[in-house]
């Protein structure tokens, strides 16, 4: 009986993570039957018909001219398979097979794309995660679609080759053309120039806080009259972000890659994420019935934005407390659990009452007592307390829109965040963290020194109702503001800046 097997790997997508799945190809005599098995989904059972076109106008016998049995397996068996990412590697797998193209060693290659009818290979998904992935297995070439070469080219230790077609990677592997891998380009960020915080007149108070926030990644929240610019001033917050490390880089970029965001490289600012009202749980937090990172994963290391919070359901706005506290999103399935990072800023900014003039001194609130108290019920009390600084926003006198404004505002405000996002890099150095905000409370006591000042100022906050996790927000809020005074102690008036950020009513 004629049998021949062969052997290629590609690879699976979990979560931001890949895993190699070996591709295994089997030929044997009997009725013409072309199957794929190991648990693959729509996507991939329909890669039989990709393949046999693009074989054929490679030139080659396709599987369904062939009168023999052809089982294409997908292993580990156990394991879900999705997605069209397979088609390369099965197409070769065939062809070493049927003994069509000259045998290579396949033990140290991973193969990704999906085959246009042509042969043309279109670009797909997690590419960077791929590459890693391949690296930390001990592979040494990646084939890929050539537009996502350029992504994948930024892990080093493992040579990316880009392919424009079966037919130029069959060239390549028989010799006929050069092995020529990828090297990293810098990709050039989108121009999407924020507003500088000088362009925003008056609102002293708020600017205040978005330079807090954006130095130690604290939470915020915005509560206003409509029209008064907060919007404006959480737009504005994305400019005084400090630089990404090219280990943040890497992360986000993972992340955005695994959710389908081809960004040909390294993303090169951090990200600012404002999802609609009507943005559902899943895509929010993330899931599906193919797991992607929502939009509180696409926000990690930057902002994510929620405007007019009250108007989002109150199941997705209960669902951002854990991920708030973890920065991670854990997805359970029966058979997998998967993990979303999710460190984020959330900035988030609301009207006092339904019509939005609760409070005003010059416009009268039409709702009703119970309108309004429904409308404040809307934000819980638990994600309040994790929100670290709370302010209202008034009217600014249009007289004083008329000044000019300082156009260098928010230069002067990054330099001083960037000082304490260093001294911040130095305390924690060698531990996950990197901002103030995500310490724990035995991190919270190990490394905040407070002055005999300071102590005596947490006595008094015996007399209020603050919770044990507010304590905690509070003195991580002071370092912060501590640190943008580059001051070696959390001083009183440090801890009772905090303060008067923390407890309030909307």
């Amino acid at each position: 009986m004629e049998k021949s097997v062969a052997r290629i790997f590609s690879a699976e997508l979990y979560g931001i993570h890949a895993k190699p799945i070996e591709v295994e190809t089997d030929l044997n005599v009997g009725l013409h039957a072309f199957n794929i098995v190991g648990l693959g989904d729509k996507s991939l059972t329909e890669s039989r018909e990709r393949v046999n076109s693009a074989l054929k106008n490679l030139g080659a016998k396709p599987p369904n001219r062939e009168n023999r049995k052809i089982t294409v397996n997908l292993a580990p068996a156990d394991i879900k398979k999705t997605g069209s990412q397979y088609d390369l590697a099965i197409a070769l797998g065939y062809l070493l097979a049927t003994g069509q193209i000259k045998h290579f060693d396949s033990q140290k290659k991973i193969f990704i794309g999906e085959l246009a009818l042509d042969g043309r290979l279109r670009p797909g998904t997690g590419a960077l995660n791929i590459a890693q992935m391949a690296r930390e297995k001990g592979f040494e070439y990646v084939f890929l679609p050539k537009e996502n070469a350029n992504e994948a080219s930024v892990v080093e230790g493992v040579s990316v080759i880009p392919v424009n077609s079966l037919n130029e990677c069959v060239d390549i592997l028989e010799g006929k053309l050069k092995l020529e891998p990828q090297t990293y380009l810098a990709v050039a960020s989108k121009n999407e120039t924020a507003p500088d915080l000088g362009e925003i007149v008056g609102q002293e108070h708020a600017k205040r806080c978005l330079t807090i926030a954006a130095a130690g990644g604290h939470n915020f929240l915005m509560v206003g009259p409509p029209g008064v610019g907060k919007s404006l001033l959480a737009q504005a917050l994305s400019g005084i972000l400090p630089r990404l490390s090219r280990e943040e880089a890497i992360e986000i970029t993972k992340i955005w890659s695994a959710a389908g965001i081809n960004l040909g490289g390294l993303i090169g600012t951090r990200p600012m994420r404002s999802p609609h009202q009507s943005a559902s749980l899943v895509s929010l937090i993330g899931g599906g019935t193919h797991p992607k990172p929502g939009e509180i994963s696409l926000a990690h290391r930057g902002i994510l934005f929620l405007d007019e919070l009250p108007e989002f359901p109150r199941n997705v706005l209960e669902a951002l407390r854990a991920p708030m506290e973890s920065g991670s999103v854990h997805v359970a399935r029966a058979k997998e659990s998967l993990v979303f990072p999710s460190k984020f800023t959330l900035v988030a900014a609301m009207n006092p009452c339904p019509c939005g003039y609760y409070g005003d001194p010059e416009k009268e609130c039409r709702c009703g007592a119970y309108d309004i108290l429904r409308y404040e019920k809307k934000i819980s009390g638990p994600l309040l307390d994790r929100i670290d600084l709370q302010i209202r926003v008034g009217k600014v006198k249009l007289a004083d829109l008329r000044t000019m404004p300082n156009q260098k505002e928010s230069e002067a405000a990054k330099v001083k965040i960037e000082s304490a996002r260093e001294i911040q890099a130095t305390r924690f150095k060698g531990l996950p963290i990197k901002v103030n905000s995500e310490m724990s409370s035995k991190q919270t006591r190990e490394f905040l020194k407070i002055s005999s000042s300071g102590e005596n100022f947490i006595k008094q906050l015996e007399r209020t109702d603050l919770s044990p996790r507010g304590y905690y927000r509070l003195l991580k809020t002071g370092q912060t503001i501590a640190d943008l005074e580059n001051s070696p102690e959390v001083k009183a008036e440090h801890l009772a800046e905090a303060f008067s950020y923390r407890l309030r009513e909307i």
